[in-house]
């Protein structure tokens, strides 16, 4: 898959999210809301191998392609090699720090599990604010 590719997914699943919203499917929303930033961080995986592929064979090579489809958002993070970037402006803006700690939690088993209109509005608010999202930073690094 391409970076477009990754993209238009993590586009795709966050405008599913809002539908789901709207249509009050909370566990949904919930679900797919979580594969827009998995998907967004993929993309900037791409942007990492693509400027410096020996990544590919520094970072333990088969380990690293394993861990590159991992569903765990702050693993992700690290492997885009987005980490220290993202950990200087979270500490600089604690708005986006909260939007980073609330995502975090999200995890694929949460596809299995029934969410509050809470839950689900409070992860897409946070992946979806157009100032201080997740999905607005990750946006400036894929």
């Amino acid at each position: 898959m391409t970076r477009a590719d990754w993209q238009q997914i993590a586009e795709e699943r966050l405008l599913a999210a809002e539908a789901l919203l709207a249509a009050q499917r909370w566990a949904s929303a919930y679900y797919l809301a979580g594969y827009a930033v998995e998907s967004g961080l993929k993309s900037c995986i791409l942007v990492r191998i693509t400027a410096n592929p020996e990544v590919l064979f520094q970072e333990g090579g088969n380990k690293f392609s394993a861990d590159c489809w991992t569903h765990d958002i702050e693993k992700l993070v690290k492997v885009a090699g987005v980490e220290s970037v993202r950990n200087t402006d979270i500490a600089a803006d604690a708005i986006l720090g909260n939007n980073w700690q609330i995502v975090a939690i999200w995890n694929e088993k949460s596809r299995y599990q029934m969410k509050t209109q809470a839950e689900a509005e409070e992860i897409y608010n946070a992946i979806a604010d157009n100032a201080r999202g997740v999905m607005q930073w990750i946006r400036g690094r894929w």
